[in-house]
């Protein structure tokens, strides 16, 4: 900027010195001719007036590119300015980050006197704990002198000798009433069942003709429990006559201490589950595989009480769960309505079924809507018949998805699930339900 402006003034002086005519200083004489004014030449005028259309055209360039370098500083210092906020504020962040790191640590110093004062607590208790176990070492020690000093001589030997005697005749007595109490209890179970027959029957049932009876020698049993009281130990398929009801046939899983009667299975997702309530209602599958009883079959069995429901379930670890509770199920008229009595003793694994049927819940399909639930179906929106209440406990017949269960959650809430045991969305593996008379339990 410097350099440009004095060459500028270095013309403009040479230019007014050139343009201004010359004078001679001092009185002119008399009679001297007077001389002419002389003017700078027009080529020379024209030369530094070009000098200084350049030197503007070049002060111009020079303050245009001044301006390029100053608009490039300022976005340099407003990005230093955005730099030096952000700066402000990650400072202030990390402050306060200080500030929270510091009271932790303040807190955990404290938690560390508190630990340190429990762990002399505990170091008192325990030489407190070993004091007391060598003073009892110490006792038990001479007790055990005493007694050894005792039978060294003719009446210990003798006593000890007695003892043994008296213990093997104890575990002889203990032996032979366990084995009388067995036999008891299965003379007792068989009179039981054959007294509850003997009551129930019609009288039509005593009147048949003696022709009748010789085709009919040995009449059906009314459950896989009366099977195993009549001699049979093998699991599998067997035909029941409940009382007033035709017969059918069941899959009867024999244990130790009887016969449970099954009314559903599922394994391996080989029968569709999602039917209508007729199938519901007189049963589906194969006894063999995967089924479904049938409600009319099921109350045919349980319908006069006394009956306790067993349900086992597996997840897909292999890893199983069980719950038993004592069930009433109505007939037809009730919409097959499950009933479990209040118990005095909360179990949250029976709660998925047992907490909404205390009163009372009738079986629902898609096609008869028998729920809870006031705008919805449970069995059309879920998949599949069962006891439902507000659509969210149970579903032991839903949809069988194969693991791994499918991502979406809305899918998985339509599989075999109980929520209190593996949750809402966790598709089961396999499930199993059976009845039995509740003098009996499982094995």
């Amino acid at each position: 900027m410097k350099t440009a402006i004095g060459p500028l003034s270095l013309c403009l002086l040479v230019l007014s010195a050139s343009a201004l005519p010359f004078e001679r200083k001092g009185t002119p004489q008399p009679g001297a001719k007077e001389k002419r004014v002389q003017y700078a030449a027009r080529d020379d005028v024209n030369i530094i007036a070009h000098g200084l259309l350049q030197l503007g055209q070049n002060l111009k360039e020079h303050v245009d590119k001044t301006k390029v370098q100053m608009r490039d500083i300022f976005i340099k210092l407003k990005a230093f300015n955005r730099t030096m906020s952000k700066m402000g504020k990650e400072t202030q962040r990390l402050q306060a980050e200080g500030e929270s790191l510091k009271a932790r640590a303040l807190e955990m110093e404290d938690r560390e006197c508190q630990l340190l004062n429990v762990t002399v607590e505990l170091r008192d208790k325990a030489e407190e704990v070993q004091q007391e176990r060598r003073s009892m070492s110490e006792r038990m020690s001479r007790i055990e002198e005493r007694v050894d000093g005792m039978l060294q001589g003719d009446a210990g030997r003798d006593i000890q000798l007695m003892l043994e005697a008296q213990n093997r005749r104890m575990d002889e007595l203990v032996e032979r009433i366990r084995l009388q109490q067995d036999k008891q209890d299965t003379r007792i179970r068989t009179l039981q069942s054959q007294i509850q027959r003997s009551r129930l029957r019609p009288e039509m049932h005593a009147q048949n003709s003696a022709e009748e009876q010789r085709d009919s020698p040995v009449e059906m049993a009314a459950d896989c429990h009366e099977l195993f009281l009549r001699g049979e130990t093998t699991s599998g398929v067997y035909t029941i006559q409940p009382l007033n009801s035709e017969h059918f046939n069941v899959f009867c899983e024999m244990t130790a201490d009887g016969g449970w009667t099954a009314i559903q299975r599922r394994q391996d997702g080989s029968v569709d589950f999602d039917q209508l309530w007729e199938a519901y209602e007189n049963g589906f599958g194969s006894l063999n595989g995967e089924f479904w009883l049938g409600l009319e079959n099921i109350h045919a069995i349980a319908k006069n009480g006394g009956y306790v429901l067993d349900i086992t379930f597996s997840d897909w670890r292999d890893e199983s769960a069980s719950v038993l509770f004592p069930f009433k199920l109505g007939g037809k008229e009730s919409n097959y309505s499950l009933q479990i009595p209040e118990s005095d003793t909360f179990n949250s694994l029976e709660s998925s079924l047992r907490t909404d049927a205390v009163l009372g819940l009738p079986f629902s399909t898609s096609d008869l809507d028998n729920d809870h639930k006031v705008d919805m179906n449970c069995a059309k929106h879920l998949s599949g018949g069962w006891w439902f209440s507000n659509c969210g406990r149970s579903n032991l017949n839903g949809r069988y998805f194969q693991s791994p269960p499918p991502k979406q959650r809305h899918q998985r809430k339509q599989g075999i699930f109980w929520k209190t045991w593996r949750g809402r969305y966790y598709p089961l593996k396999s499930s199993t339900m059976m009845i039995a008379p509740d003098d009996i339990q499982k094995s």
